[in-house]
């Protein structure tokens, strides 16, 4: 069992009320404010996705952390939101489960005011059914289920017009929506956040599943998929979080540098056999 501690969509409104009462200051041993030196001797405390990102950090703390002087708490989160929110209000001082595409977007739309430390994996996003056996199954009149938040839904909808299943407006890109379409070729879609659509997988014909989901729900990514995102030159690399001003925290770079290590990168080729891929490099300038 995960030496973490877990919060889950049940438990997002008591988290919530306890990260206000943090930034309202009323913790008594509140996290430093954005641009101080922080002490180096306590707990550096990350948000975490639970897979891979929490059994990565896992390893990490049980094999690594020690040796290199580094004291590291994990807390589990199981949606997108709550991690970036508890970092920018200091609850946390990093997280780990998100790509910078949505990190950005994040940003946008909150407010926050959240910057990469560095990159660690890619999870190739994935279309998987348990009703056809391969594209070519896929016909008109289907559903297919794509994560609703603005970078995944995009990310999904480029990965169907690349095996020819849609027809996307010219220039789109990566933030492409439902309404860029301009062919579904007979298609349905069903919007849903990212986390649920794992769940939907009986109730469609497909679905677009983000890589760490799919490995949750049991599913192994480079074996299930009906056709994975590529890897090369992929923009969607996960990486390590935290609130600007932050990036310099010895204790974080540590972890960057402990998270870059030849022994991350054997774990997660031995663990994840082609569905987590190791993908090391600095912070987006």
């Amino acid at each position: 069992m995960r030496n973490t501690i877990k919060y889950t969509a049940a438990t997002a409104a008591t988290a919530a009320l306890a990260f206000g009462l943090t930034a309202c200051g009323t913790d008594s041993d509140p996290a430093p404010k954005s641009g101080t030196a922080a002490d180096s001797s306590k707990a550096l405390v990350v948000a975490a996705s639970p897979t891979p990102h929490a059994d990565i950090l896992g390893f990490v703390k049980k094999n690594l952390a020690e040796k290199a002087g580094l004291k590291l708490e994990v807390k589990e989160f199981t949606d997108y939101v709550l991690p970036n929110t508890a970092t920018e209000t200091g609850q946390v001082d990093a997280n780990f489960f998100q790509h910078q595409p949505y990190l950005d977007d994040f940003n946008q739309k909150n407010d926050t005011h959240l910057v990469s430390v560095g990159t660690v994996h890619l999870e190739p996003l994935g279309l998987y059914s348990k009703k056809v056996k391969g594209l070519d199954g896929i016909k008109s009149g289907q559903t297919i289920a794509v994560p609703n938040d603005t970078t995944n839904e995009g990310r999904a909808l480029q990965l169907l017009a690349e095996n020819g299943l849609i027809t996307l407006k010219d220039g789109v890109g990566t933030s492409a929506k439902l309404s860029d379409i301009t062919d579904k070729k007979g298609l349905k879609f069903k919007e849903l956040e990212a986390a649920t659509v794992p769940r939907a997988l009986n109730d469609v014909d497909a679905a677009v599943i983000n890589g760490n989901y799919a490995i949750e729900a049991k599913l192994k990514p480079a074996d299930d998929a009906l056709v994975l995102e590529k890897a090369d030159g992929n923009p969607y690399a996960n990486i390590i979080a935290v609130k600007k001003g932050n990036e310099k925290d010895a204790r974080v770079q540590k972890l960057v540098k402990l998270l870059h290590s030849d022994e991350v990168k054997k774990f997660i080729e031995d663990s994840y056999e082609g569905s987590v891929i190791p993908a090391f490099g600095d912070a987006k300038s």
